[in-house]
């Protein structure tokens, strides 16, 4: 193992290591750990190269003569820890050609990177595999105090990556209830007709009704109460009806918990039938558009972007994107975020992730103690210092200065119109995507500035600027009321009939529901569409399912 040195900064964890054995089945090491006021952080003394890939997404933006192998990212690690980042191969376009590139390379038996950062169903093949190494134990020796507290906060945030034998992937944490729907309605139409605040599923009826009949833009032009997009599936992330089943007591498309303590696959319990026919109903009053069942996420919130529809659900963050471009295209226009409504029962009820991670950390089965060093170093930093930045630290105002930010006469911009997408983000860079995320963090924070209070650190000052105000509202909302929150419960790989016919199940449903919403079938089919669905796998489905979830509890 190559010698290193060590730095003094606060608050920093340790991870001095011992030499590890040259043979493979010798994997235990030791950790000497320091309990002084200040802790150690490590710089190698001798260059240590981490192999990886990535996908350079078109949300990523370089400076001129930059790419993601030589940026100020790789040039940061070099001079901080004297860590090398060697990028075996990279993608870009579509997202799939990523995970072609990784399928192709795994069924040829290529040489896997050392370190896998992924944010794609490939990770469980990946752990299937046998490749990659237990993480768990590696993970509570090696992780800082800040790290470690971050995912205790987060229980299920192993669940997806947990086997009998072990951990084999370490979560990527995000921020908690980054998906958590909201309804953003068209305030300058609700001014225009003077309608109130929508309480219950009904009101929200009658605000689509005179969206569509009393022409709230005064140009006669036709126009649609709500933006759905279910091409993908009835509860998604933009564009959703998720909280149109919630006032009913249900949710589709995911694995909800039970009064018997075990799960239960939410698309066929008779609460959905109740949503469905909500949802044709919305179809045969002409409150949705006839293609909202061929359209996905973002073709749905074009319809709100261009001042044609006027309720969307969604994320609180979606004035940062795609709401902006309603302002844009419409002079005048203005939204607010509304709470989703109660349904006849009292019922109100959103879908969330009962985690907040997104992606997970594996290491090479071959990965040496030096380059699992290395990351531990690089992401414990990270969490340290860069997760929520101490007053006239390097990270005070974000990652680097001209990129990200920029400072002009002592005030801080986040924003540079010169540049695609207003900024140029080297976070994204970063090995784990988003540098460093402490869940609660950031959605309390703006939920505060709604609330109003003024931003006081380093961290809040900085999304304090980067959100808009209807973002902050909304972040108020889901913080308020998170006892709407459904759980999506299953967050393991799929199960093995889910493999054989899963897709088939899938598709079986979900045909079945858009038949139902645009009347090409009764909603009396409903129950029989059901059966057919137990019968043909889904029984099956449902046990495995449950099977995973007490090695889970277990573990």
């Amino acid at each position: 193992m190559k010698r290193y040195h060590a730095i003094v900064l606060s608050s920093v964890a340790v991870v001095a290591l011992s030499a590890c054995s040259d043979n493979s089945n010798e994997k235990e090491s030791t950790v000497d750990a320091v309990t002084s006021a200040e802790e150690l952080t490590e710089r190698f003394e001798e260059p240590v190269t981490l192999d990886l890939i990535k996908h350079v997404s078109g949300d990523i933006f370089f400076r001129e003569g930059e790419t993601i192998e030589d940026n100020v990212h790789t040039q940061w690690v070099k001079d901080t820890f004297n860590v090398d980042l060697n990028y075996m191969w990279t993608t870009s376009g579509p997202g799939e050609t990523f995970e072609t590139k990784l399928q192709l390379e795994m069924s040829s038996n290529q040489e896997l990177p050392s370190i896998l950062a992924l944010r794609s169903h490939l990770t469980q093949d990946l752990i299937d595999s046998g490749r990659v190494m237990e993480v768990g134990d590696i993970f509570d020796k090696y992780a800082s105090p800040t790290w470690k507290e971050a995912m205790d906060a987060d229980p299920h945030a192993w669940d997806p990556y947990t086997r009998e034998e072990g951990r084999f992937a370490i979560p990527i944490l995000d921020y908690e209830m980054n998906g958590d729907t909201v309804l953003f309605i068209r305030q300058d139409w609700m001014d225009e007709l003077d309608l109130e605040a929508p309480e219950t599923i009904d009101d929200v009826e009658a605000i689509m009704d005179a969206f569509v009949n009393d022409d709230p833009t005064g140009t006669g032009e036709q126009v649609y109460g709500l933006a759905a997009g279910f091409a993908n599936q009835l509860n998604t992330w933009m564009s959703t009806v998720d909280w149109v089943f919630g006032a009913h007591g249900g949710m589709p498309n995911q694995y909800n918990l039970a009064d018997d303590g075990t799960l239960e696959n939410g698309d066929v319990q008779p609460e959905i039938k109740e949503g469905l026919e909500t949802l044709k109903h919305w179809m045969d009053e002409g409150y949705m558009h006839p293609e909202s069942g061929l359209w996905d996420e973002g073709k749905a919130a074009e319809l709100f972007t261009a001042g044609r529809a006027g309720i969307i659900a969604g994320p609180h963050w979606m004035p940062d994107w795609p709401l902006a471009e309603l302002l844009e295209n419409v002079e005048g226009a203005e939204y607010k975020a509304y709470d989703i409504p109660t349904g006849p029962d009292g019922h109100k009820g959103r879908s969330t992730g009962i985690t907040s991670q997104n992606g997970a950390v594996m290491f090479n089965e071959n990965a040496t103690e030096d380059e699992i060093q290395a990351f531990f170093v690089y992401q414990n930093y990270l969490f340290e210092h860069f997760a929520n930045p101490d007053e006239g630290s390097e990270f005070e105002y974000g990652f680097a200065e001209g990129y990200d930010y920029v400072l002009e006469d002592g005030d801080v911009n986040y924003a540079d119109a010169d540049i695609p997408g207003g900024r140029i983000d080297p976070v994204k860079y970063t090995l784990t995507y988003d540098g460093a995320r402490i869940p609660s963090l950031y959605i309390n924070a703006l939920a505060d500035f709604a609330r109003g209070d003024e931003p006081e650190t380093p961290f809040e000052r900085k999304v304090y600027l980067q959100y808009p105000e209807e973002a902050w509202e909304g972040a108020r909302i889901v913080v308020d009321s998170a006892d709407a929150q459904i759980p999506s419960m299953f967050t393991g790989r799929p199960t093995e009939t889910m493999v054989s016919r899963g897709d088939a199940l899938d598709t079986l449903l979900s045909e079945g529901f858009n038949k139902m919403i645009y009347g090409e079938t009764s909603i009396d089919e409903f129950d029989s569409l059901i059966e057919q669905w137990k019968n043909q796998g889904g029984d099956d489905v449902v046990a495995e399912v449950n099977e995973w979830f007490e090695i889970v509890n277990a573990n």
